[in-house]
């Protein structure tokens, strides 16, 4: 521990560097967002070179005039709802002028502002830092690889506090690896050898509009001959897996066109989806206005018949473009990147995103019919019976789990519950969909509702925010109904959330044989899922991951992270514990497990006689199919 003395030393010779007292960085002194012009441009370049070390190297020319200017990196980023910004990963910054370098103090209870005193006669500042993107591990998600790049504007920019971020222009330049392709919603304005600059733009659509660049790369066309063009943009660990069958592309050709005859309008100039198929650089699934921002698995074109359960995520994020980045939630419609986001509508940002995802899969042929039904069955288990959480809490604060959670693993996730308005929003908007057709002779359906609430003003793209009110104003304008006593009892609620079903004609039900999509999730995750039989899922190894709460297992003291040895006096292993399961059913004898707790080992025994149980879609009879009207393409 420092003596007090050397101590007092210490503070006494960093706080000249610092050239401001801690004192002086006060929470009120970080200027408020005005709605006022911002004189000058951004000026942001990015060498983008050091795969090895995975460093990308800022310079930022930022205009300033005389006095206090208070720098801030971007904190909420939208389509993540939290203040997720990685200041942690921000790192060396100087700050000079005219050749001087000019002192600097982080705000002492705003981590993400940065003050500066500038002298008298500066006319601009220059900020140098590195952003020191993960390693792997537990630093976070890894954006470059030997193979390609994602670059994210907001993770390489500072900008200056008091402005609405849309009155802040930027120009953006990257300097790439030698001969690598990259693609971008922005707009090339210059290219020199490796050194790509765009056009300027406002601060709040640089941020929107992340770039993807590699080796290995492909665009295709996915509107031919439109005014507002949509490609599909994709890079690859590996150029072999960037052969597309021509099926492949008209399916997501047919994507584009079910979702402009969905909502009748466009709300971009061009849309550019951006794609990597890899294993190396992180998973993401990140919407913007004008582009998406995704990864898949390296055989989504050549193994095209394994990875369809992956497909409803290039229509979830296109969806994205009108609902979530032209309009939405009023309190996610904030001036700046360091204003506080509010979350409380995102069952519908989210929520009808999820629903329309599954459903423009299904319409533009990237699923099946009959993937389309086992993937909704796969969401109306967990409303069923998979969600112990909702006994305490609803869907509505859920909402506010970006800022709770973060992500972060959870011991009992199904009580805890996690974000689950993405899901549980798509089961209420199913059910608002068979209310409609209800109340208009099956007339009207959640299709208006779509172009009633998004299709306005073709090509505008200021963001448009809207209310609970404004959503209970356009349903009743489609059909007259008590419609926000229906929404709020079921955002509020604490029962399952499968009412939907039954309006479209159809019933969940169990039986011991998985769906396709069953195992499917069961390969992607690698573990066996007995959720609504034994109530635990495990992983190849025995190790438990979520263990139903109030459920067999856990009422027989097991929970997560404790590993499986034995079942029934043989070594553990899926099908031992799928063969147990199904043999207590007829022999009405305890399942008998040997588990390991930490350095002890135990046996437990679950009386558990209702054998395997996976759920399924099937039909109401006399009852007219709504899934198939709503799945069939328009």
């Amino acid at each position: 521990m420092m003596k007090p003395l050397a101590l007092a030393v210490s503070l006494s010779l960093l706080m000249p560097l610092a050239g401001l007292a801690p004192s002086a960085a006060r929470a009120d002194e970080v200027p408020a967002p005005k709605d006022v012009p911002f004189n000058g441009q951004l000026r942001i370049e990015v060498d983008a070179t050091d795969l090895n070390r995975r460093i990308f190297r800022v310079r930022e020319t930022i205009p300033a005039q005389a006095g206090r200017l208070t720098l801030l990196y971007p904190q909420w980023l939208p389509g993540k709802h939290s203040p997720a910004g990685p200041i942690e990963k921000m790192a060396g910054l100087v700050i000079t002028a005219n050749g001087q370098r000019l002192p600097w103090v982080r705000d002492q209870f705003n981590v993400y502002a940065f003050h500066v005193e500038v002298p008298v006669g500066v006319s601009e500042v220059t900020a140098e830092f590195q952003f020191l993107s993960s390693q792997g591990g537990s630093q976070g998600r890894v954006v470059m690889t030997p193979d390609m790049l994602n670059l994210q504007w907001d993770s390489t920019s500072l900008y200056p506090a008091g402005y609405y971020s849309r009155n802040v222009q930027a120009q953006a330049c990257v300097k790439l690896p030698p001969g690598w392709s990259y693609a971008t919603a922005l707009t090339t304005d210059t290219r020199n050898g490796d050194t790509v600059c765009f056009k300027p733009i406002r601060f709040d659509d640089l941020v929107d509009s992340p770039m993807f660049a590699g080796k290995h790369y492909k665009r295709i066309d996915l509107d031919p001959g439109a005014k507002q063009p949509v490609h599909l943009n994709v890079f690859a660990d590996e150029a072999k897996d960037l052969e597309a069958k021509p099926e492949h592309i008209k399916a997501h050709q047919a994507l584009v066109t079910q979702a402009s005859k969905l909502y009748g309008a466009r709300h971009f100039d061009h849309y550019e989806f951006l794609l990597a198929l890899t294993d190396k650089l992180g998973g993401i699934g990140l919407e913007h206005h004008r582009s998406s921002e995704n990864s898949g698995e390296r055989g989504y074109f050549t193994d095209w018949d394994k990875t369809w359960q992956g497909r409803d995520l290039l229509p979830h994020e296109f969806n994205h473009s009108w609902n979530g980045k032209y309009r939405r939630g009023a309190d996610l419609a904030t001036p700046s990147f360091n204003v506080p986001m509010g979350d409380s509508l995102l069952w519908l940002y989210e929520g009808q995103t999820q629903f329309w995802g599954h459903v423009l899969a299904a319409r533009s042929g990237l699923w099946s019919q009959e993937q389309a039904h086992d993937s909704l069955a796969l969401v109306a288990g967990v409303y069923d019976r998979g969600r112990p959480g909702l006994a305490w809490r609803n869907i509505q604060d859920t909402t506010n789990d970006p800022t709770i959670a973060s992500r972060r693993s959870l011991p009992f996730r199904n009580y805890q519950m996690s974000e689950d308005y993405y899901s549980g929003g798509q089961m209420i908007w199913l059910e608002v969909d068979g209310k409609l057709r209800e109340l208009s002779g099956n007339k009207r359906s959640i299709d208006d509702f779509a172009k009633a609430f998004f299709g306005m003003d073709n090509g505008v793209w200021e963001v448009n925010p809207y209310t609970f009110d404004d959503i209970v104003a356009t349903l009743n304008g489609i059909a007259p109904f008590d419609w926000a006593t229906f929404l709020r009892s079921r955002v509020d609620g604490h029962g399952p959330l499968i009412g939907g079903l039954e309006a479209a004609g159809w019933k969940l039900v169990y039986t011991d044989k998985p769906s396709d999509a069953f195992k499917a999730m069961e390969s992607e995750r690698k573990d066996a899922n007995l959720t609504y039989s034994l109530g635990l899922s495990a992983s190849g190894a025995g190790v438990l991951g979520d263990v139903r709460w109030d459920g067999p297992a856990f009422n027989a003291g097991l929970a997560p992270g404790m590993t499986l040895l034995g079942v029934n006096g043989r070594e553990y292993s899926a099908e031992a514990l799928k063969d147990a399961v199904t043999t207590a059913k007829d022999a009405k004898t305890p399942i008998e497990l040997v588990v390991k707790r930490f350095d002890r080992i135990e046996t437990v025994r679950i009386p558990y006689f209702d054998g395997l149980q996976y759920p399924h879609l099937e039909r109401i009879a006399g009852k007219p199919d709504r899934l198939a009207e709503l799945y069939k393409a328009r």
